[in-house]
């Protein structure tokens, strides 16, 4: 063995040695072999050599060692006295490190999309010996260490190993229990501070305030099997796809104020969604978070489930019900910046690690947060992974993926001279680019049937066309026009809505050009934005029939649906974290009224495929009169594949209008299958139900024609 100076003993000591395996556990001398172990804590400390105890002498300060002329048994066994009962533990400084080299390398050439497996803290055994492989990233520390309730919080006991040039360090610790809190201390190498940072990888934390990770481990068993061989063949281009955008603190609370659990949620949740005919919940971020405020989107557990609700398996088991009643369930993900927090991501290892140094591209000044550096390969690793984590580890089908626009323009919110062109002169993120399409590629190759959505607010082309030709990959974009138009256009009194004609004909222009998603979320119903409800004009009477009419032209209007709770039965206010939605409200007719239309227009948006089929195709849409600006009047018709179609009318003003004749593409008669102006929804009830018969009258472009009547700020669906 090399000589150990006092030079080193110092810097073990100190809390600056890379690498403590090289003074720590047994190595060969001239004498035998040498034994030493570290510990401040410790009383006394003796090698367990078969049946007898041989004393180690403290040396220096929490330094222990004792030379034994035979080499000791593998692994090495201590006894260690803290003040009580003395204690058996098997050395962690005898342990190699195991992480192997290929792994590191994708890692540093951000390719390793599964990094929860090796870094972070993984329950493992190496050999008969069961313990704890921590590993952490942070090359700019000159040390590392792992400190939790099982060392008393100080660095000195469980200092990890560099793994050289990679930046990564660790460390195995035999004999950890389950749900040990941990954290990593790091040394920054130039200024020489100590910090506490909790861990990028943990995968599960204490409840808040606290925010030290915990050692987990999942005994799950999935049920959901036949579930997940049926979405990797799902045909989700002409399939229903009508999500229930959920906030799971705020959903439904007990009376005490309390959160529902993650089995509450499944109890209550599951079968409200089902009754209601949505396809999936699209859940606010679940991922580990500080602040219930900010709902989610100021993560610091991109591995973790959120402790509010339960533990890991809880949710699981959420996901598993989920699917066994036939619900997909989509996560909102937030790749797009983190919080500043100290204890976080932040500066991580005394640098802008995850983050830009220079704040023209390290900061989003508007959400007060930090922008990831795309460019950096090991923060694509951990993204990637940290996507990859969610749909494997809770077999999620799909990822909304929050504020797309802010990755990819480098100006986003910026005023001139804030921001730094790319290395063409342009304000394209190139390489949040990159990092988008890997995403991607990475979900549609690796979770088939898993889908990814994109909140995009701009024209950026082809979000949701394949990579392999120029797109960024997403399954779908959210139709963030379509949304502004519908709103603004029913934000006016019906007497000037004429003069915005344009808002509800536009969006067939660009219907096609991605595969859109149409959003009512919760973005529109908070920060002074108004209830759907209340943005409405008019009385009482009218404004829950201009509701009625929103829900009927989103569910008629081509493309997939969400829907953000509260909406479907008409919430009066705007939304709020810090309690649940106003369920008493569905005690009057009105609101219960809106819930039964929601309801009925979800179920034929999913049974009627001529509503759904071709959400993406032009041949499923086909205009019957766009142009009755007068009367604020608009007539198509949705068809499937197998040429099957409905007709479909819109009265945005509160004047009925009898003896209306649009034109229909066939004879024969039509049943009246939706009319939002029904007594059950709370409407007038003026309708056409006997049906109409169509006439051999040419009308509007089409062979036949009807007449019938259009009630008053209502919408008619009728099937031949």
């Amino acid at each position: 063995m090399t000589p150990v100076n006092d030079h080193r003993f110092d810097q073990l000591l100190a809390g600056r040695q890379h690498d403590p395996l090289e003074i720590l556990g047994v190595h060969r001398a001239a004498q035998g072999w040498v034994v030493r172990h570290v510990d401040p804590h410790a009383a006394t400390v003796s090698l367990r050599d078969g049946d007898r105890s041989v004393p180690l002498t403290q040396i220096a300060p929490g330094l222990w060692e004792v030379t034994v002329p035979g080499e000791p048994a593998h692994p090495l066994r201590l006894l260690v006295d803290h003040g009580g009962a003395p204690r058996e533990i098997a050395s962690p400084w005898v342990f190699a490190p195991a992480i192997g080299d290929d792994d590191l390398y994708l890692f540093n050439a951000g390719q390793l999309t599964r990094g929860w497996k090796v870094l972070g803290a993984v329950a493992t055994h190496r050999g008969s010996t069961a313990g704890v492989r921590f590993a952490c990233w942070a090359p700019n520390a000159e040390r590392v260490s792992v400190v939790g309730d099982f060392n008393r919080w100080d660095g000195r006991v469980h200092p990890m190993i560099s793994r050289g040039a990679s930046g990564v360090w660790e460390l195995f610790v035999p004999g950890l229990p389950a749900e040990a809190l941990y954290k990593f201390e790091i040394r920054h190498r130039a200024s020489g501070t100590v910090f506490v940072k909790s861990d990028p990888y943990g995968r599960a934390f204490e409840l808040r305030p606290g925010t030290a990770a915990r050692v987990q481990t999942s005994t799950f068993e999935w049920t959901d099997t036949r579930w997940m061989q049926t979405r990797a063949t799902h045909d989700w281009l002409h399939a229903p796809l009508n999500a229930y955008e959920v906030h799971l603190g705020s959903w439904k609370r007990h009376p005490d104020g309390a959160f529902y659990t993650y089995g509450e949620m499944a109890e209550h949740l599951i079968p409200y969604a089902l009754e209601m005919g949505y396809t999936h919940l699209e859940l606010l971020p679940v991922s580990e978070h500080p602040l219930d405020e900010s709902w989610g989107y100021q993560t610091t557990g991109y591995f973790a489930v959120t402790s509010r609700f339960g533990t890991p398996d809880d949710f699981r088991a959420f996901v598993d019900s989920c699917h066994r009643a036939g619900l997909g369930v989509i996560l909102d993900w937030v790749p797009g910046h983190f919080p500043r927090d100290a204890w976080a991501l932040a500066r991580f290892d005394g640098s802008a690690l995850y983050e830009h140094e220079d704040p023209r591209m390290g900061l989003h000044e508007e959400w007060g947060t930090h922008v990831f550096n795309y460019g950096r390969r090991e923060v694509c690793s951990f993204l990637l992974s940290s996507a990859a984590f969610w749909l494997e580890e809770f077999h999620l089908d799909g990822l909304r993926v929050d504020a797309v626009a802010s990755m990819l323009y480098l100006d986003y919110s910026r005023r001139a001279g804030e921001w730094v062109p790319n290395r063409f002169g342009g304000r394209e993120n190139l390489e949040a680019i990159d990092f988008l399409r890997a995403l991607n590629a990475m979900v549609h190759r690796d979770f088939p049937g898993a889908l990814t959505f994109a909140e995009e607010s701009t024209a950026w082309p082809m979000v949701s066309r394949p990579v392999y030709v120029g797109g960024l990959g997403f399954s779908m974009k959210w139709n963030m026009g379509w949304m502004n138009d519908s709103l603004a256009y029913l934000a006016h009194d019906p007497i000037h809505r004429r003069y915005h004609h344009d808002k509800l004909t536009f969006g067939q222009i660009y219907a096609y050009s991605e595969n859109f998603m149409l959003p009512l979320s919760h973005d529109e119903v908070v920060h002074g934005k108004r209830s759907l409800l209340d943005k409405m004009p008019g009385d009482a009477w009218q404004k829950f029939a201009n509701l009625r009419l929103l829900l009927a032209w989103q569910a008629c209007t081509p493309g997939k649906k969400l829907n953000f709770m509260g909406n479907e039965f008409g919430q009066g206010r705007e939304w709020r974290v810090g309690g649940e939605l106003d369920w008493h409200l569905l005690d009057t007719a009105w609101h219960g009224g809106a819930q039964a239309c929601a309801r009925d227009l979800n179920r034929l948006y999913r049974d009627v495929p001529a509503l759904h089929d071709l959400d993406f195709d032009p041949a499923g849409f086909q205009w019957i009169d766009c142009h009755d600006a007068d009367h604020s009047v608009v007539s198509w018709l949705r068809r499937d594949r197998e040429g099957r179609c409905v007709v479909v009318l819109m009265n945005f003003t509160p004047v009925g209008r009898p003896g209306y004749r649009i034109g229909v593409p066939s004879g024969g008669h039509y049943r009246e299958i939706f009319n939002s102006d029904s007594r059950f929804y709370g409407g007038s009830d003026q309708g056409n139900g006997h049906g109409v018969t169509a006439e051999p009258h040419p009308w509007m472009n089409q062979p036949w024609s009807v007449v019938l009547t259009l009630p008053p700020l209502a919408a008619v669906i009728l099937a031949p």
